[in-house]
């Protein structure tokens, strides 16, 4: 494996555990409170248009770090939202 191979799986770890971490939170406390929306979605959007524009469509670094990744944002702002519906205001 090379360094720039090495430098691919960073991100492709980093991304979706951190992602994770706050659909765990999520799904754990059942609130959204101080959880934008906005801010996961631009990140999906982010992700995928990352994955367009680098056109390694087969990489395993490239499905992981960004599209597996945009598809968790993407159940992050789902959650924030169906949570954000159960809040009394």
């Amino acid at each position: 494996m090379t360094l720039v191979e090495f430098a691919g799986y960073v991100p492709a770890v980093i991304f979706p555990v951190a992602t994770l971490m706050q659909l765990f939170h999520l799904l754990r406390t059942k609130e959204s409170a101080g959880v934008p929306a906005l801010t996961w979605a631009a990140f999906a959007l982010g992700n995928l248009c990352l994955y367009i524009y680098a056109e390694k469509y087969f990489e395993l670094q490239s499905i992981i770090g960004q599209l597996a990744t945009a598809a968790l944002q993407i159940y992050v702002v789902v959650l924030i939202l169906r949570y954000r519906k159960k809040t009394p205001a």
